[in-house]
């Protein structure tokens, strides 16, 4: 979970205040009666039906898998980008026919269904319908680009806006029911499930008389769900019926009739560009955000600041000390000047981690910006993944500089495992994980399953554009001279006095990532409640000075104690400075074990099985991350402060 700072923070702020600024959607479209048709302007309003998925279960299905109406099966799919289909989206044309400014009245969307209850077929197709309901599956439609959004009443009377909609609902043996059951009196009868097998959408719209385009635009697409027991084979009336109740043991043929009803409503107050607007203001703890972010940020600048003017006057005064008087004897940090740069145990190893989160830390950075700029809205369906994808594997050729010079510099020779390594360990074990999730998904018969042609594409951008950018990136990094440090190194080692419990390795890791996990926490809840809950992120703004604030965050607080642990003599800093702020990728994961024990109920082993294996991905990526912003911030400091003092 989208580069000055942002054209500062005035232009962020804006960027991340909702849809007015941030959220355009694609290029718009014009509307207008059949008789009206043409100069780009059109009277079909295709209604989309994408997968449906549960904040109780991981596994996402296709609309097609649900007896429900379908579209004619001679009609192709709209194309995805790559982003969709990784996010698992599959987005196909439903049945629904609607005409611009035609209202319909409870129209029959496809034949009666008849499930008997002696075949085992209809006893299957119901079933897994029936079990949609149990684990509150919802719907997901598209109109002209838009979310058709279910808005409904919660408490202290504020209204919250779903872009999906529930199959139905359930009320178990003990009256235990769904929100959909609980917002509509009348679905109260024990074990019985309701399925909504009735929509009235409403379509408004904003003319374009007078504004200099022809015809009108969509500004918001509404739906109310119903049961609704209809007593023919045509619908005649949908107002006043009793609701369909499907006990769960069925004894009787059952029938289904689905049916719809469309109104359209003309409101010129709200332009098209900010038709996204009643969808996110209505995001719930959307002003407590604000307020956590704000009030977060001041917290982690104040303490940054602190940490760093303690760390600047403590680091005058010792340089000053140690150039004052050349005869002194040697003390502190100048003590170890003849080891702090002999190379590292498992220098490739090292190198291989810098330079792949060097790739994605820069990553992380212009995805970030162009999603600051509003080219990633939630409007442009995949585009946050497309981006993110494409840019890391353009990005191989500084992965592979970075990592073969730092290389170098440790003195390695065995440069073409170098190169391999660089290209292939980091993304394998995250491709291995993401193959592994894959492959549950596909038993399961998830949508989310990405399909094995789009696997090839993507083991296609890694070997053939990724992994050519990595060698020519190393073979630069081979050809300069190894960096050269300020202070030789010793013939023989130092031997390192013992160390307190203060300065101990594993107490110095566990403290390092403190500080950078303080900056993001709040914006971690959030998106993971983008993730698993199904909410839409669109703060990008505020992402982004988040994430300035933990690069800062990480370089300041693996500094500080780098500089402690110089100070006790020992100089095995290298994989140290990499663990300790990348260390805060194991907070990130302490915190999603925590919201999944309190904001999660997933069911089913499966599903808890995928959510830990892709957090899993999410904190190695982090890792890398943020293990290399420390690890850079220490070579940086340590070069600098031996640079300036006089050593003989």
């Amino acid at each position: 979970m989208g580069l000055g700072v942002r054209l500062l923070f005035g232009l962020c702020m804006m960027f991340g205040m909702g849809g007015q600024a941030y959220l355009p959607g694609l290029a718009p479209v014009s509307f207008c009666e059949p008789a009206k048709v043409g100069n780009g302007c059109k009277s079909d309003v295709e209604l989309f039906v994408n997968r449906l998925d549960s904040i109780e279960s991981v596994l996402s299905y296709e609309y097609s898998m649900f007896d429900f109406c379908q579209a004619p099966k001679n009609r192709s799919r709209p194309s995805e980008n790559l982003g969709q289909v990784l996010f698992g989206e599959r987005i196909e044309h439903s049945p629904y026919k609607i005409e611009f400014k035609k209202d319909v009245k409870c129209a029959k969307v496809c034949d009666v269904k008849v499930y008997d209850p002696t075949s085992k077929e209809d006893q299957a197709r119901l079933h897994f319908i029936m079990q949609a309901m149990q684990l509150n599956y919802h719907n997901y439609w598209i109109i002209d680009n838009m979310p058709v959004t279910w808005c409904y009443n919660v408490e202290d009377g504020k209204k919250y806006c779903s872009t999906g909609f529930p199959v139905g609902c359930f009320v178990n043996d003990e009256g235990l029911m769904k929100d959909a059951c609980a917002i509509n009196p009348g679905y109260n009868v024990h074990d019985t499930y309701y399925l909504f097998n009735h929509v009235d959408i409403t379509i408004t719209y904003h003319s374009g008389a007078g504004a200099g385009w022809q015809g009108a635009r969509l500004v918001a697409a509404k739906l109310e769900p119903r049961s609704i027991k209809h007593t023919k084979d045509s619908p005649d009336e949908c107002k006043g019926k009793a609701p369909l109740a499907i006990p769960s043991k069925l004894s009787a043929p059952l029938h289904v009739l689905y049916s719809y009803s469309i109104t359209f409503i003309k409101n010129d107050t709200i332009s098209w560009a900010s038709r996204w607007d009643y969808i996110l203001e209505s995001m719930p703890h959307s002003n407590i955000q604000w307020f956590s972010i704000i009030n977060s940020l001041i917290i982690v600048l104040f303490l940054s600041g602190m940490v760093a003017m303690i760390l600047l006057r403590t680091l005058h005064k010792d340089i000053a000390r140690y150039n004052q008087d050349d005869a002194q004897e040697e003390f502190g940090w100048k003590l170890v000047h003849g080891d702090v740069f002999r190379p590292p145990r498992r220098g490739m190893l090292l190198a291989v981690c810098v330079g792949s989160g060097t790739q994605t830390a820069i990553m992380v950075l212009i995805t970030l910006f162009f999603a600051c700029l509003g080219f990633l809205s939630p409007a442009n369906r995949g585009a946050l993944m497309t981006c993110a994808v494409v840019i890391w594997v353009l990005l191989g050729t500084p992965a592979g500089f970075v990592s073969a010079h730092l290389y170098k510099t440790f003195g390695g020779g065995r440069w073409k495992l170098n190169i391999l390594l660089t290209a292939l360990l980091c993304p394998g074990v995250v491709f291995a994980d993401f193959f592994l999730m894959n492959v549950m998904l596909r038993v399961e018969g998830s949508s989310a399953a990405v399909p094995f042609s789009t696997l090839l594409a993507v083991l296609a951008l890694w070997f053939c554009v990724s992994l050519p950018l990595t060698f020519l990136g190393a073979y630069v990094g081979f050809k300069r001279k190894p960096m050269e440090q300020p202070v030789r190194t010793n013939q023989l080692p130092r031997q390192i006095p013992p160390q307190t419990v203060y300065t101990h390795t594993l107490l110095a890791v566990v403290i390092g990532g403190i500080l950078p996990f303080a900056c993001i926490f709040i914006q971690l809840f959030f998106i993971l409640n983008s993730i698993w809950s199904h909410q839409l992120y669109y703060m990008f703004g505020f992402l982004f000075l988040v994430f300035i604030i933990l690069l800062i965050t990480c370089s300041e607080a693996t500094i500080l104690l780098c500089y402690f642990q110089l100070c006790s003599e020992d100089y095995h800093w290298w994989w140290r400075s990499f663990l300790t702020s990348g260390f805060t990728a194991m907070y990130l994961l302490i915190y999603a074990m925590h919201y999944f024990a309190t904001h999660l109920h997933l069911a089913g082993l499966a599903s808890i099985f995928l959510y830990f294996g892709y957090t899993l991905i999410m904190a190695i990526i982090f890792f890398l991350l943020t293990g290399t912003v420390g690890f850079l911030a220490c070579l940086w400091f340590v070069r600098t402060i031996y640079s300036v003092v006089k050593v003989d």
